[in-house]
Parts: C-alpha cells; structure tokens; sequence
C-alpha cells in the first residue's frame, strides 16, 4: 500500500512539471525535445509506474488502484502552490467524492 500511496505522490509532481513544460512549449520542435521540465515529468510519471508496479504486484487490486487517486488531492495542493490555481466549491466536492469511493473501496474489499 505504501509504494501506491508513493507512486501517486510521485505521479502528482509528475504532473506539475507537465504543465510547467508545456508552459515552455512554442510552435517548434526543439522546444520539445529541449524541454527539461517536461523530461522531468515523464520521467516522475515513469518512476510513478514503478512504484505503482511493486505495490500491486503482491496486493489486491481493487483495493491498491483507487488510492492511486489520492494523486488527486496532491496535484490540487500543488496547483495552488506553483500555479496559483484557485480552490473552488466544486473541486472541494470532487474531492471529498474521491475520498468518499476510496473509502467505499476499501470497506468492500472486508
């Protein structure tokens, strides 16, 4: 469980440095391939897949998989600390919807 709970915790930095890359992105190509931000976001989603990959590899999926959303709640924190993205009503509700289903999740896998 604590390798799924990294790799989504990996994952939702994986996920700032996407958008910080492709922030950086022009019209051409070798903005693309030039584009460490960007690199370091696959990567961190790669390093994500693995983490992901030891912790289900022993576990019950059904359980694991829906705490990979907690990558979630990271990615909101991060949004508002590196984008300045604001925290409205409704991703507040999104949020306590996911939390709710995991919860839900976990309590039919007893």
């Amino acid at each position: 469980m604590l390798y799924v709970l990294l790799g989504s915790f990996v994952g939702s930095f994986g996920a700032v440095f996407l958008k910080a890359g492709a922030e950086k992105l022009h019209r051409n190509w070798t903005s693309l391939f030039f584009n460490y931000r960007l690199a370091l976001g696959v990567g961190l989603f790669l390093l994500s897949s693995y983490f992901f990959v030891l912790g289900v590899r022993k576990g019950e999926l059904t359980v694991l998989y829906p705490l990979v959303s907690v990558g979630y709640i990271w990615t909101l924190l991060w949004s508002r600390i590196f984008f300045g993205e604001p925290l409205t009503k409704s991703k507040f509700v999104g949020l306590g919807m996911i939390l709710l289903g995991i919860v839900f999740l976990g309590l039919g896998s007893r």
